[in-house]
């Protein structure tokens, strides 16, 4: 039901942002299978996992998407890419010109020294264990207050049910923040109360 005459693309995140949910192969050879069926093209936000473009008969049709902000935490850096065939890459490229007017000439490079030597200092394991054991400190903590959370597969958020986080009706939040879900307001009265920093789910875009 979900494919229609109008489809044209799959989009993929994986790690989903900011679930954290990791596709595995068998379920990307049943997405590959769908845009087989339907001549769709795929574009895969990925990092660091099984890739769909390297299934039977998807380069063609996938453009798999990059970033240094994933791969690096450099999230401000904004600096991405694209992997694909020349048939979809081309004409992102005309339309780059016209939708980004300057881009970061020093932090390309950057990052293109990173890619480069990744392998060689074995950065991405190292970063991997590393998110993990930051990970299992703060999920510890959890499973010592009885919170519920989730484990993610890839990605570094832990999405945590405040159901049972209580908060005083009359707490002093600014305007700005009144009006908002209510995981908004958990967020302002943990950072304020207890010092630790997090994001609003329902904010999430």
């Amino acid at each position: 039901a979900a494919i229609t005459p109008r489809s044209k693309i799959i989009i993929i995140n994986t790690p989903h942002n900011p679930v954290g949910k990791v596709f595995t192969r068998a379920e990307l050879e049943k997405i590959a299978a769908v845009a087989e069926e339907f001549n769709l093209l795929v574009m895969s936000d990925e990092v660091e996992h099984v890739r769909i473009a390297t299934l039977p008969g998807m380069w063609d049709r996938t453009v798999t998407v990059g970033s240094a902000g994933k791969a690096f935490a450099a999230t401000g850096w904004r600096i991405g890419w694209l992997i694909g065939p020349k048939s979809i890459i081309q004409p992102t490229l005309a339309a780059t010109t016209r939708i980004v007017f300057c881009s970061n000439s020093p932090l390309q490079e950057a990052v293109a020294t990173g890619l480069e030597q990744a392998q060689e200092r074995n950065f991405f394991t190292i970063q991997r264990d590393e998110y993990a054991a930051r990970r299992k400190i703060l999920t510890d903590a959890f499973d010592r207050l009885g919170m519920k959370y989730t484990n993610p597969e890839g990605s570094y958020f832990v999405l945590l049910d405040i159901s049972n986080v209580d908060f005083p009706d009359d707490y002093p939040f600014p305007e700005s923040v009144l009006g908002r879900g209510r995981d908004f307001r958990a967020c302002w009265f943990i950072a304020l109360e207890i010092g630790v920093s997090s994001i609003p789910v329902s904010e999430v875009s």
